[in-house]
């Protein structure tokens, strides 16, 4: 008997040990700051970083640093990953956790495209179910991996008032499956409201697809009216690109997704 309790109480203090040195080993990486010429290139291919106020552009260093510490990044089609590669997607995926504890919890692996790639979608009427070749800039799987173009992940990071972002679009697909689904529903920020997310961006929906239909110009990309995961992937690309025109048109959207990500866009300079 003594034997098992000693060896509880040394497996007891063999996790307790592994848990305090995992984090240690994320505050260290959290406290990490860029290089100069690591910066520099963050602020050339993701333009958007310019306008952080000081105390968010520091953050976003160490998130950084703990993205590519977690994540491994392979390319697809004979691309060869570079350094300017890894730099801009790291920076635009984590502005969407910059000023949260909302974190990629299941993601380990990003492949990268060239281009455009080729995907197979499953299509379901009743019992028959029919497979189609489709092209895109991105895919986000269920706990991983996230799949991007790189020709549009550039552009998209390059041009960031257009409020088109296939890096802030699949990104947002992550953070809305830590909720066990891809649903258009994330987890929440503490004291964020459920009911409130709900009555906001059902409505919001709704309205969206009945423009679409009616062929209304709207803000957010008509894509989003596939579907309320969609709708809130498209949001989110519009939230940081285009924060005025969506507080503008939709502000009840504009101020749940500063609720989620704690931040305010508008105020960037």
């Amino acid at each position: 008997m003594l034997i098992l309790l000693s060896l509880v109480a040394l497996i007891a203090c063999a996790i307790a040990y592994y848990l305090w040195s995992r984090r240690q080993a994320r505050a260290r990486l959290l406290a990490t700051t860029l290089t100069a010429s690591e910066r520099q290139l963050v602020e050339t291919m993701v333009p958007i970083v310019r306008r952080l106020p000081p105390d968010l552009r520091s953050k976003l260093d160490g998130k950084m640093t703990l993205f590519q510490d977690q994540v491994r990044f392979f390319g697809c089609d004979g691309l060869e990953v570079t350094e300017e590669m890894r730099l801009s997607i790291s920076a635009q995926a984590c502005l969407l956790v910059l000023n949260t504890d909302m974190w990629f919890d299941n993601l380990t692996t990003i492949l990268i495209y060239p281009n455009a790639f080729k995907s197979r979608q499953q299509m379901r009427s009743g019992y028959v179910v029919t497979e189609k070749e489709i092209i895109r800039t991105g895919e986000s799987w269920n706990r991983g991996p996230v799949i991007l173009s790189w020709a549009h992940s550039r552009q998209g990071a390059l041009n960031d008032h257009d409020g088109h972002n296939v890096v802030f679009h699949e990104f947002a697909h992550q953070i809305d499956d830590l909720s066990g689904g891809t649903d258009g529903v994330p987890v929440l920020s503490r004291g964020q409201s459920y009911a409130d997310w709900e009555r906001v961006f059902v409505a919001a929906y709704d309205a969206h697809v009945h423009a679409v239909e009616t062929g209304r110009p709207t803000v957010i990309d008509p894509y989003g009216a596939e579907g309320h995961e969609e709708f809130f992937a498209v949001s989110v690309e519009v939230f940081f690109e285009r924060p005025n025109a969506l507080k503008d048109s939709v502000p009840d959207v504009y101020e749940q997704l500063s609720l989620l990500f704690q931040l305010d866009p508008v105020s960037w300079t």
